[in-house]
């Protein structure tokens, strides 16, 4: 079983930004779509932004032009830039594969400061 473990979050002051990182504990990424996921308390786990087996990447348009996913596979690692960060993007942030094939993580949360 592939497991996740996110990091990088933590809190910043609006306008700041983090970067996120998710390994996965073996190779799942070579022919998977990878996406970061977030969930506010109380609301559903939307999807952030996904990338690619050869790099295309889509974002949801309430992160479109501030973050960035990127993806190294010889490490096994996704990445997420957030830049230009605002209180609403206060959330557990996720890695996983669209679709969803494996146990979700434990995520790394995300905290915005007016």
């Amino acid at each position: 079983q592939v497991q996740l473990v996110e990091s990088g979050g933590g809190l910043v002051q609006a306008g700041g930004s983090l970067r996120l990182s998710c390994v996965a504990s073996r190779s799942m990424f070579t022919y998977t779509t990878m996406a970061w996921y977030r969930q506010a308390p109380g609301k559903q786990r939307d999807l952030v932004a996904r990338i690619s087996p050869i790099g295309i990447t889509n974002y949801a348009d309430f992160v479109k032009g501030r973050f960035t996913i990127s993806r190294d596979s010889a490490k096994n690692t996704v990445y997420l830039q957030m830049n230009s960060l605002e209180p609403e993007d206060t959330a557990a942030y996720y890695c996983n594969s669209v679709p969803v094939l494996v146990s979700w993580g434990q995520g790394t949360q995300v905290t915005v400061s007016s």
